[in-house]
């Protein structure tokens, strides 16, 4: 009986939460009451009359998890357990040892130590290998990524003993490593692309991302910085604090960043307030289909402004706002509140009255009708039309269409280069690669700049490369590695700088061949463009 009190409270809760949703989809009245003690009753007579045992905990969870199926693709049920991790990237920092790792051949090999974390201060080094965790084999088709995150992860001042491999010694290295709070960067590169011309990526929006961002936009502003190209391709959301703070450093005080508004929830406007710290010089902010929530309230707001130019493809359209309620278990329910609106009232949300199942498929069905390639496959009927103040046309419909269109090269993805990536192929690699060679690399090419200026990719890496791949079971096929091949020795080359020095390292040299930034640089001087535009 205990179990069904908890259940009724729960889902009396559950039923409140939801009225507005169910007065919003159907003319008939609603008896809050009556719908609870129907579910009550149901369970009763399931945990009663059931002619097994049956697990009310479980089956609550079920029908929670159904419920808000039927509501929108963005409300969520995460478990206790489910919390911390879905937090974890938001929050920016976890605890633990401080490396990246990578499985390689049923061993855990050291990409890199964080910077100034504790494995860094004992010593630890890119292509290490961990043989022994407290004294436990740690290689082996036991080992996974879950196996990995158990037993190195765990609460800051706690200990744990390693055995290291290193290339060139003997005899394994015994480190015991006192863990400590571990940053998580949201800002994967920062460096100048041209001698007056920045460029950030951004990975999310969580609670340090701006911190991260005024560090970036100093260092860019000491080497001299006088436009910016803020890459938000790939950035799914996080944090609508931190779009707006980020939105705020672009935009003049006063002007709207974003308003969110539901049926039970009043209408919220965001402004911008303090300076900030980029509010002239050309903007150009890169999004694509996978750019989603607080990555379209960025661009959104410097679109709608007429601040910079929106460069790439359509993103990926999620609009909704998630209100968390706890339950009393200490699970919690993400339901959507709210949809966000930019400045001239597009709303940021796709349809998606047809159901989840489809709403997820639309990127494939995008694909299938040449979106990414035809921004003209794209049609807009007129009342989805909206002005900017320098009278420009901006599409509503969800997502935000580019200014300037840069269609997704499929030519140089052979599917010979699709099984490489597959097959691990370039991470093996390079790896093996890095490590034969690293103290030669490092003393050849001191800097980043160096390797990225001096480096080549010649004839012997590429057949050993290709040898590399036959080994890993990928059918050599020379029209589609011809078709590829630039591609490929770009891959290598990056991942060689990455482990010799870090992920900042590896955007630094495969950008070289990407179109939409090629398209960026090209763009960032021509006057016309943006002349509509307040960036002076």
């Amino acid at each position: 009986m205990k179990n069904l009190k908890y259940v009724l409270g729960l889902f009396l809760f559950l039923t409140f939460g939801i009225q507005s949703h169910v007065k919003a989809q159907t003319p008939q009245k609603n008896d809050p009451k009556e719908t609870s003690q129907k579910f009550a009753a149901a369970l009763f007579y399931i945990e009663n009359f059931y002619v097994d045992s049956t697990n009310s905990p479980k089956l609550v969870e079920t029908a929670i998890v159904d419920i808000l199926k039927e509501l929108d693709p963005h409300s969520a049920y995460l478990s206790k357990e489910e919390i911390d991790a879905a937090n974890e990237p938001l929050e920016g920092s976890f605890e633990g040892i401080g490396v990246t790792f990578q499985l390689s051949k049923d061993t855990i090999l050291i990409i890199s130590p964080v910077p100034g974390g504790p494995s860094e201060k004992l010593g630890i080094q890119s292509g290490d290998k961990i043989i022994l965790i407290n004294g436990e084999e740690a290689f082996g088709n036991k080992i996974n990524n879950k196996f990995v995150m158990d037993r190195l992860r765990g609460k800051k001042g706690t200990t744990v003993d390693v055995s290291i491999y290193r290339t060139g010694k003997k005899d394994l290295i015994e480190y015991s490593i006192l863990r400590d709070k571990i940053p998580i960067n949201s800002i994967d590169a920062t460096f100048m692309l041209s001698k007056n011309t920045g460029y950030i990526k951004l990975n999310r929006f969580s609670k340090t991302s701006m911190e991260e961002f005024q560090v970036s936009m100093t260092k860019l502003k000491a080497e001299g910085m006088e436009n910016l190209v803020l890459d938000l391709r790939g950035n799914s959301g996080g944090y609508l604090n931190t779009a707006v703070e980020l939105s705020d450093e672009f935009l003049d005080a006063g002007k709207m960043i974003v308003y969110t508004e539901g049926l039970n929830s009043p209408r919220q406007e965001f402004h911008a307030s303090q300076k900030g710290v980029f509010e002239k010089g050309k903007l150009i902010v890169m999004i694509n289909e996978a750019s989603a929530s607080a990555s379209e309230i960025v661009s959104g707001a410097v679109q709608d402004w007429d601040r910079g130019v929106v460069l790439g493809r359509r993103s990926f359209g999620k609009g909704l706002v998630q209100r968390p309620f706890q339950l009393p278990d200490g699970s919690v329910i993400r339901l959507t509140s709210a949809r966000y609106y930019t400045p001239t009232g597009r709303s940021i949300q796709r349809p998606y009255e047809e159901g989840v199942e489809k709403y997820y498929k639309d990127l494939y069905e995008r694909h299938q009708r040449g979106e990414f390639v035809h921004a003209d496959s794209i049609h807009f009927p007129d009342s989805l039309k909206y002005l900017t103040p320098g009278k420009r046309v901006v599409f509503g419909g969800g997502g935000i269409m580019p200014d300037v269109f840069v269609p997704w090269d499929s030519t140089q993805f052979s599917d010979y280069y699709s099984n490489l990536i597959r097959k691990g192929v370039f991470n093996n690699f390079t790896l093996e690669y890095t490590n034969a060679n690293r103290n030669k690399l490092k003393k050849t090419y001191p800097t980043v700049q160096s390797f990225k200026r001096d480096f080549i990719i010649d004839d012997i890496i590429i057949n050993n490369f290709i040898e590399q791949a036959k080994k890993d079971s990928v059918e050599w096929n020379e029209a589609q590695f011809k078709q590829s091949e630039k591609t490929i020795q770009y891959q290598i080359k990056a991942l060689i700088a990455r482990n010799l020095w870090d992920i900042e390292a590896y955007y630094e040299i495969v950008l070289e061949m990407d179109d939409a930034l090629i398209r960026a640089m090209e763009i960032i001087d021509k006057e016309d463009i943006f002349s509509y535009l307040r960036t002076d």
